[in-house]
């Protein structure tokens, strides 16, 4: 209720940002540590090789540092049956448009069905992924200066950036769906007409038959 007072709509746009930026502050603190290393082409000290970055309740995603990237892979899980085939879809799109030229400075991806070889001999609950997995191949290049930031808040919101295309994608899906019916039952309706009016005139053309016979 308190951002509804404040007069002036840049500093309600401003509150909203800062409130917004509490997941980057908490969630991306330690992923930005980690990307920090990486800029100067090392790895954190009493850290292991592998990190689990918690990005959703009972879920995370992992880390493998080296001095000159980061490997970066998201387990894809979606509870929905329909959101699992959409999002499977949408990833492996998502992992073509990567390989256009507009997109050759962003960090490399792949999405495979199975757990890349960064993820050996990780428990079962870590490799559930019902979408596949998708890797991102973070370089040094992609953390210098201010492109940190961008890409801390990039691979933190990845799940919700996919869940919302997901969404996206069903909602649009059910709209054509119902035009589809809509279409189908006004067909319906004009071929009901149309089927009542022919047995009006057939009804009619014999009725006037009848009749001139009767007078013959």
């Amino acid at each position: 209720m308190k951002v509804l007072e404040f007069p002036f709509q840049e500093q309600r746009n401003a509150l909203l940002t800062q409130i917004a930026s509490v997941r980057e502050v908490v969630l991306g603190a330690p992923l930005k540590l980690l990307l920090k290393h990486l800029a100067t082409k090392t790895v954190a000290p009493n850290v292991d090789k592998l990190v689990a970055l918690v990005h959703r309740p009972n879920e995370s995603f992992f880390l493998a540092l080296q001095p000159d990237k980061v490997t970066v892979v998201y387990p894809m899980r979606f509870q929905d049956s329909i959101d699992i085939v959409l999002a499977t879809s949408f990833l492996q799109e998502f992992v073509e448009a990567r390989r256009t030229a507009a997109l050759s400075n962003a960090p490399s991806c792949m999405w495979s069905p199975v757990p890349p070889l960064e993820l050996k001999g990780m428990d079962a609950d870590a490799l559930n992924a019902n979408a596949g997995f998708v890797t991102f191949v973070v370089s040094p290049r992609h953390v210098e200066g201010r492109k940190l930031d961008k890409t801390v808040w990039s691979l933190l919101t990845f799940h919700a950036y996919v869940s919302y295309h997901v969404k996206c994608s069903e909602g649009f899906m059910h709209t054509r769906m119902r035009r589809r019916v809509e279409t189908l039952i006004q067909a319906l309706d004009r071929a009901k007409s149309d089927a009542e009016k022919l047995k009006k005139l057939v009804h009619g053309a014999s009725f006037r038959r009848m009749s001139l016979n009767e007078g013959n």
